[in-house]
This record gives structure tokens, sequence and C-alpha cells, in this order.
């Protein structure tokens, strides 16, 4: 495993554990994470300059982390996370719409760069007198909260740290490490190409419920990393209702997510009308019908349930209108994924646990369109399209192979890669190690 060693160095100390209940102050955590992969060769009956390569392929992914935070005042904190990494994707990124890394958006070559991660101030307004305790985690101190509290975030963070959350599918550096399973692939979530902006959220507790809303950032041009700063008219909205409940004594969650950009972004059929005027083969047909500011909107349903002490199911749907090109996350305009968490507690390892998931992507008519003439988008374009939505299933073991270091193997399969039926099967194997320290 290349880079092995550097991964090592991260896991040399590990933090102690907090005691019951102890207010941190300050926090200063890290994190580093290695993911290998391999795929193997399928057969295609064609390919394009955005096809997942058909011949068996290795990639890499390593990234190290640092979070740091403090209070201020009452209610106040600040975190600042910076992080190194280094990689080399599959296809380089390409011939996927639910890729296979999580992890490989945070990287760009093969020589490690750090950048600033995140920079973020959280004030917390009580609401009540009723508390609870929250546990030490990254960007959260440990301390007591007010049940009832509203929750402003503002600065440098990801979307995704406030909205589409889930028990059981979410992190890729210790879950599922499909996109489809980090966040709904159709969530085109408005942030640069790492998958971080500027901007604010909103949270509002009240008993079982909460309300959160919040607007970010976009690229200056799709899925790119310069950011465009005109948040007044370039940006991302998105508002979540979520709400706690109990069936048969085990908790849950059901969220609803509806997202809606503003940014200048080329409507596909216009892209179809451009292709149709200038034939030629493998057209980023999309570039030259970028004129002028579009709005894009999706709506997504979010379920965690807990079916016993040791067995989690979760459900992801969202569907987006699918009229205009990806703006910063994935090439999908309808998603749905659905699975199971088992712990290890089951079979005498508290501390490992077994997922298993099943994933639908799929795309608009405008979309598809686009591509059957020959277009090529941001991270598929085969040059053609038989088209049917991509089936993907993910299975994954992670073994806590020590304090502080757990072990991951995981597999997927992937139907119709890039919404193809002329290319695929995909098989992926990767392995992962991932340290908390």
């Amino acid at each position: 495993m290349r880079h092995l060693p550097l991964f090592l160095l991260g896991i040399a100390i590990a933090t102690p554990c907090l005691a019951d209940e102890t207010v941190e102050n300050w926090q200063a955590k890290g994190q580093a994470t290695y993911v290998s992969q391999k795929s193997k060769s399928f057969s295609a009956t064609y390919s394009g300059p955005n096809s997942l390569s058909t011949d068996g392929e290795s990639s890499y992914t390593f990234t190290s982390t640092a979070y740091l935070g403090a209070r201020l005042w009452q209610g106040s904190e600040i975190y600042l996370n910076v992080e190194a990494g280094q990689g080399d994707p599959l296809s380089r990124l390409t011939g996927l719409g639910g890729f296979t890394n999580g992890e490989a958006t945070r990287v760009s070559g093969t020589s490690i760069k750090a950048y600033r991660q995140r920079l973020f101030l959280r004030q917390i307004w009580a609401l009540g007198d009723d508390t609870e305790f929250v546990e030490s985690a990254f960007n959260q101190m440990a301390g007591h909260v007010a049940k009832d509290r509203f929750v402003l975030t503002m600065g440098n963070f990801s979307t995704l740290d406030i909205f589409d959350g889930n028990a059981y599918a979410k992190d890729p550096r210790t879950q599922f490490m499909n996109w489809s399973n980090m966040a709904h692939a159709a969530f085109d979530y408005a942030a640069d190409a790492r998958g971080f902006g500027w901007g604010f959220a909103g949270e509002w507790y009240q008993g079982d419920w909460v309300f959160r809303f919040g607007r970010m950032t976009g690229p200056r041009e799709p899925n790119a990393l310069p950011i465009d700063y005109q948040i007044k008219r370039h940006y991302g909205d998105q508002i979540e209702l979520e709400h706690a409940h109990e069936i048969a004594d085990q908790p849950g969650k059901i969220r609803l997510l509806a997202f809606r950009n503003r940014a200048n972004l080329a409507a596909y059929r216009d892209g179809s009308t451009w292709l149709d005027n200038n034939p030629g083969p493998d057209q980023i047909a999309i570039l030259n019908v970028r004129n002028g500011e579009k709005i894009k909107y999706g709506f997504g349903l979010n379920i965690e349930q807990a079916i016993t002490e040791n067995i989690g199911a979760f459900l992801r749907a969202m569907r987006a209108d699918g009229r205009t090109e990806t703006y910063a996350f994935t090439e999908a305009d309808a998603s749905f994924a659905t699975g199971l968490s088992l712990k290890g507690s089951l079979w005498g390892r508290s501390d490992d646990t077994v997922g298993v998931a099943w994933m639908r992507n799929a795309l608009s008519h405008d979309r598809r369109d686009y591509l059957a003439k020959g277009g090529i988008s941001f991270f598929i374009g085969d040059g053609a399209l038989n088209y049917r939505p991509e089936n993907i299933l993910e299975t994954y073991y992670s073994l806590k192979a020590l304090p502080g270091l757990w072990l991951t193997a995981d597999y997927q399969r992937i139907s119709n890669p890039a919404y193809n039926a002329d290319r695929g099967p995909a098989n992926i194997l990767s392995l992962r190690a991932h340290a908390e320290f």
C-alpha cells in the first residue's frame, strides 16, 4: 500500500478517552485515513473520454486532519480544521454517478498538499432550562446544552456538516465508502470541488423536532475549486425538517430536505441543441451554452431506524429537477439508497460493524438526451448512451484492530456504470485504514 508509512505516523499517539460528562473548553483531535481500491476489468461495447476504465486499475487516497476548537464566551465555540491529502482516484474521478470513494474529492494529486478545510463559529442560545450532555467528537466539544435551543453556524464548513445526517450512512471514513451513501446522490449541495464553502446555517431544536435552514457559496464554475463569493447572487439554499421518534422502544429519525441553487449553469436542452448544430464526437457542449443564471432544486426523504440495539436500517430518496448540469456534487437527478448496519456485539466484537446497502441513481430525460448525442459532462460521458439506471451494491466489514484504529474491507458492484447498459458491471475491492487520535 503506497504511502502507508505516512498513515502509520498518524496513529502513533492516541488521545485518552474523557471521563463521563467531562466538559471541554478546548479541543485538539486528529484523524488519518488511507483507502486503497482496485477495479476488476470488465467488458464494454465502447468508451469515451469520461468513461470508467475497462482495464483493471489501482488507486489510493490518503488524508490526515487536525481538528482544533475552543470556547470563546457563553454558548460560543470556534473551530479550525487543517487537512493534508494526496491520492490517485480511479479513472481520474470519472465514469460513475455513485463514485466509489468519498475521500476522493479531498485530494488533488499524488503530491501531498495541505489546506484549511474549515473555519467556523458556532453560537448556541438556550430556549429552555432542561439540558442534555453532548459527547466529545470532531468539531463538537463535550458539555451540557439546552435540549431546546437555537444554533447558528457561520463561516467555512460543509453543507453536509449540518444537513442530510444519518447514523448509519454518512461518513466514508468509517462507514460506507460510496458517494451515494454519504448523502443523497441527487443533493447537488453548493460547495467547492473539495465539498466545502462559506455561509451560514441555523438549527432550531424544540422537543422531538429540529428545523434547519442555510445558505452556502458554490464554485465560480461547476465542480471547480475557486469559490464564488457572490452569495447574494449565486448560492445554494436548503431547508430540512427532522423528527425523532421511537418504534417498539427503538429510536429513529425522519428528515425532509429541500434545496435550491442559483448559479451560472448550462441547461441540457441547450447542450443538445448545440450538438445538433455542431456534430462531432465527444463534445463538451455545455461549456458553449453556459450563458446565464439558472435555478436548480430538489426534494428528499431521509430515514434512520434502529430495529434492535445492534441492528439499524436507513433509507434515502431524492429527486431533483434535472434540467441543468451538476453544480457541485455528482451526476444524478434521482437517487435511492437503503441498507442495514449491524454492530459486532452480535458475534462478540462490540466495536466492529458490518454494513450492506443497495443504491439506484437515475438521470433526467434532458441529461440522457445530451449524453446519448455524444455530449460530455464533468464526471461522465461515454460518447453514446444506452440508458439504464445505475445500480450499486456495497458491503463492508469494519474491524477495530487497536484502540483508535479501524481496518475495513469493502466490496462494490456497479451495474450500468455512468447509466450505460453497454458497459459493466464493474467490481471494486477496497481496503481502508482509519485512525482517530
